[in-house]
């Protein structure tokens, strides 16, 4: 199966190979600035793609049919000459298991997005340096996408990913953008890796393994214990919310997963969702229509 050997020796050992990992698609939207010269937000662009889909991430080689499929898309909403401000919405997939479907993995709009540039600068990641904040969002959300992958994978794979975009944070943090810092806000940089990385929402990256791996991915094998088992993995959020309504992962976890639970539920073998249904609304009020589309 995908990567997964690869992903369980992640932990114990570090291959030098090459090749890419990201089939990444960045576009950059700059239709609210006005002007007719637009040709900086096209380098940007294409300056963009090949930063993060031409470098090596990772220490393992992925074969073509391996790579992460992802799209970034910049919303570019004020410029004052070379400093910009808008948002970044970022979402990832993967596919399930001997089938033709790609399962969202990750889905989040980041607010707090503002850099400068000036076209045709280079854009170079340094793991030891703050290089700029443009460079840095990115190179984080890389991470960010690569670690949610691996844990959909193997339990807590993405450990070593989460680690480097925590690092990327603590260098950020006397850069003065937004963002990267605790008093930010709640729904940050900041918050996002300090709550994966953290012990009180280790049942989290459970969950996102179990969804997937022993849930989607065993759906061409046996569809109603595959159903059990991504019901078991709303158990688990069913815990985090108990403990912690305000989970901002657990936000994370249904933006990107709602449509496909619905679509889970309503076909296939019959499977009593009554209990589901309830837990659902609980942790994810604001899906509440999506959830009564359940049969």
């Amino acid at each position: 199966m995908r990567k997964i050997i690869q992903l369980l020796l992640i932990l114990v050992t570090a291959i030098h190979l090459n090749g890419q990992e990201l089939n990444c698609t960045i576009t950059v939207n700059a239709d609210k600035i006005p002007g007719s010269n637009k040709q900086i937000f096209s380098t940007l662009e294409t300056s963009l793609n090949e930063f993060v889909n031409q470098k090596r991430w990772t220490n393992f080689n992925y074969k073509p049919q391996e790579l992460i499929n992802c799209n970034l898309t910049i919303t570019v909403l004020e410029q004052t000459g070379t400093d910009f401000k808008g948002h970044i919405q970022i979402q990832s997939s993967r596919p399930v298991y001997n089938s033709t479907y790609e399962t969202p993995v990750f889905n989040f709009k980041d607010d707090n997005f503002s850099f400068q540039y000036t076209e045709f600068e280079p854009l170079q990641y340094n793991a030891n340096s703050f290089e700029s904040n443009l460079v840095s969002v990115i190179s984080f959300y890389v991470h960010i996408i690569l670690g949610m992958d691996a844990d959909s994978f193997a339990l807590n794979a993405g450990t070593p990913y989460f680690t480097k975009a925590q690092d990327i944070v603590v260098l950020s943090q006397q850069s003065g953008y937004a963002g990267w810092n605790q008093n930010d806000g709640s729904k940050t940089r900041f918050t996002l890796i300090d709550n994966l990385l953290s012990p009180t929402y280790s049942m989290f990256r459970k969950a996102m393994f179990d969804y997937h791996f022993n849930g989607l991915d065993m759906m061409s094998k046996d569809k109603k214990m595959a159903k059990q088992a991504i019901y078991e993995s709303v158990l688990t959020l069913k815990a985090i919310y108990d403990s912690r309504p305000n989970a901002f992962l657990l936000r994370i976890f249904m933006d990107s997963k709602a449509d496909e639970i619905v679509d889970v539920f309503s076909d296939g073998p019959r499977f009593d969702t009554s209990k589901l249904k309830d837990d659902l609304l609980r942790i994810s009020p604001i899906n509440a229509s999506k959830w009564e589309a359940i049969k």
